[in-house]
């Protein structure tokens, strides 16, 4: 099966990549960092595969909107801050999921990857597209050479910026707890803690 690219601004090209992932299909977009690849939530598995990803690395979920977040985890008063200041932006939330132990969330700063993602109802477990250990894709281009014939589709978005990764907060549990910083510097995510914690305590 050769992988089939489609330019995202053609007509009606997300909501042929929105089908395609409705099709149980693995289906590579553009986000704010990198190239990403997504399955339908049902699907999981076929990410595993097309990357030849490690089963026990957990896949984040990008969301449409920071409204979404709401129906899929725990959401404490600091992580609702936190949502609101960075979203979208290069923040991963890791909350607390109901049956589901701990999940990361983001929302990304790339139109056509929140279009696809509302397109698909409002989340979707996304990863880079790339095969495991070899670099990440910043073009659809690049997707191909790793990715060409292990995947249904490409939306082409043009080139992405790449760059430093999310920074990643952990608001499961009482406290707050920073996991790695990234494109958001520690003490701005210490100013929101702060000012959510004032306001609560108002």
């Amino acid at each position: 099966m050769k992988t089939r690219l489609l330019r995202a601004d053609e007509r009606g090209a997300v909501e042929e990549a929105a089908a395609a992932l409705e099709r149980g299909e693995v289906v590579a977009f553009p986000t704010d960092t990198v190239y990403g690849l997504a399955a339908g939530h049902g699907n999981i598995e076929k990410l595993f595969v097309a990357k030849g990803r490690p089963k026990e690395k957990r896949i984040p979920i990008l969301l449409s909107d920071a409204s979404n977040l709401e129906a899929s985890a725990i959401v404490t008063p600091v992580a609702r801050a936190l949502a609101a200041r960075f979203w979208p932006g290069p923040l991963t939330l890791v909350l607390s999921a109901p049956r589901r132990g701990s999940l990361a969330f983001r929302v990304p700063a790339n139109d056509v990857a929140r279009q696809l993602i509302a397109a698909s109802g409002g989340g979707l477990p996304v990863t880079s597209a790339n095969l495991s250990g070899r670099p990440d894709a910043t073009t659809a281009e690049e997707v191909l050479a790793q990715l060409d014939g292990r995947i249904a589709l490409v939306l082409d978005g043009g080139p992405t910026p790449g760059g430093i990764p999310s920074t990643i907060v952990d608001c499961t549990a009482n406290g707050v707890r920073i996991l790695r910083e990234g494109a958001i510097p520690v003490h701005d995510i210490d100013r929101v803690i702060v000012q959510s914690s004032f306001k609560g305590a108002a």
